[in-house]
């Protein structure tokens, strides 16, 4: 357990002996009217490197200067920029860089896996997945299911927690794949739950799944680049995820997906095809017959966007630099600061969502007036997040954000809980 003093010195203390208090002014930080705003919104856009622009134009740069000849030629031929982001992104996914393929956006990414992964046999047929996904995922497997000619209201197996204000329990998930074991071809999961900020028991889902007969996969936009994550010993079959929120690579950034080395040679799984799929030494052949690249990137399918790369791999710079353990490191002391001081806060006007099990996000549902407190935390600097019905989300990331940063949203909010309902029982300072 880690002991804090509440006040705005102790928080400046913990500043001071942070070893990666320094990567903050690698990121541009928004301000208004000439002072730096408090944004807590990695978990929905993560902020743009400095290095960005240089990154871009150096792409911008080589294309005027070389042409088509810049996939192959120069300081930094393009093809070879795909497997430089799969070196460092596999220690963050916890996976062996061919299992990772950097491709698409996600959604276009879930339906590709679902093709190869959803295999239905027999009364193998059924999918479990959460009640309260994200609602691309619902309308991506709810699709994927009409076209196939199924209804998804026979196939899906939804796990729901009773409310959408109360997290799921990871035994229920374990339970309803026991009670469907028999029916069930693929347990297909967001890692982390976008509304309360929950971080599943992925290695014990994973296990269970197998146990079960059933493919399993997990959505990982809000759990990529913010927790711990180890793809590949959990022995989960694929993962998809975005790039732009805890990994900083831009809005509409280049997507990415895991596919378990077990099932790079398997010819019995479908996919659907394209030219850049195909093994990369035969590649300009230009064959009619599609032969796989005999990894994860055997799933691409178009020529990727060298741009796109390029803001990914200035972020990945960063993460390389800063040491993955020593990220995970702070988040945890960080979100430990932030509990003990919302936890200060009482739960008389507001509850915290999130269970402990989590990555940077914090979930705050307001009994009432939750609209008007967002709005004047707007006002004073800080850049949260707002979902109805009264829900204000957070997520201080460890990169660029500061333990003085979090003293001031708690401070802010508790002065404005005071102003807002001021007819009741004011919250006591901890001073």
């Amino acid at each position: 357990m880690m002991t804090f003093e509440f006040n705005e010195a102790f928080a400046q203390s913990l500043d001071t002996a942070d070893p990666l208090g320094s990567f903050r002014d690698q990121f541009l930080v928004p301000e208004k009217q000439g002072k730096q705003r408090m944004y807590f919104l990695g978990n929905s856009l993560g902020l743009q490197p400095k290095s960005t622009a240089a990154s871009i134009n150096t792409i911008l740069q080589h294309w005027a200067e070389e042409g088509v000849e810049s996939f192959f030629t120069g300081k930094s031929p393009w093809m070879d920029l795909h497997n430089a982001l799969l070196d460092q992104l596999s220690v963050i996914a916890g996976a062996k860089p061919s299992e990772l393929s950097v491709m698409n956006q996600l959604t276009v990414n879930i339906h590709l896996m679902l093709v190869s992964f959803y295999q239905p046999t027999g009364k193998r047929k059924k999918i479990l997945v959460e009640s309260k996904a994200f609602p691309s995922d619902q309308y991506a497997v709810h699709s994927f299911l009409e076209h196939l000619g199924l209804d998804p209201s026979e196939i899906l197996v939804e796990v729901n927690s009773g409310s959408e204000n109360v997290a799921m329990r990871n035994e229920d998930i374990v339970h309803a794949i026991a009670r469907h074991a028999d029916e069930l071809a693929l347990v297909f999961l967001g890692g982390i739950n976008y509304y309360t900020g929950q971080l599943l028991d992925m290695q014990h889902i994973s296990k269970v799944s197998r146990e079960a007969g059933a493919m399993v996969g997990f959505d990982l936009a809000h759990a990529i680049g913010n927790v711990k994550l180890n793809l590949h010993d959990w022995d989960v079959d694929f993962a998809c995820w975005c790039s732009y929120k805890y990994l900083n690579g831009g809005p509409g950034a280049v997507a990415a997906v895991f596919v378990h080395e077990k099932h790079h040679a398997d010819t019995s799984l479908k996919r659907l095809t394209g030219w850049w799929g195909y093994e990369k030494a035969e590649r300009f052949a230009m064959k009619n017959s599609f032969v796989p690249e005999p990894d994860a990137s055997g799933w691409q399918l178009s020529t990727p966007s060298i741009l796109l790369y390029s803001c990914l791999k200035s972020s990945l710079d960063i993460f390389s630099e800063a040491g993955w353990a020593n990220i995970l490191a702070k988040q945890e002391k960080m979100m430990a600061w932030l509990s003990a001081l919302i936890s200060d806060l009482g739960s008389e006007y507001f509850e915290c969502l999130t269970p402990d099990a989590r990555g940077c996000q914090v979930s705050l549902l307001f009994k009432e007036k939750g609209r008007e407190v967002y709005e004047l935390l707007f006002e004073k600097g800080f850049m949260v997040d707002w979902r109805e019905p009264n829900v204000i989300r957070l997520a201080p990331v460890p990169l660029y954000n500061t333990f003085t940063e979090v003293w001031h949203f708690y401070s802010a909010l508790k002065a404005i809980i005071f102003e807002v309902y001021a007819t009741k029982k004011p919250v006591q300072a901890s001073e």
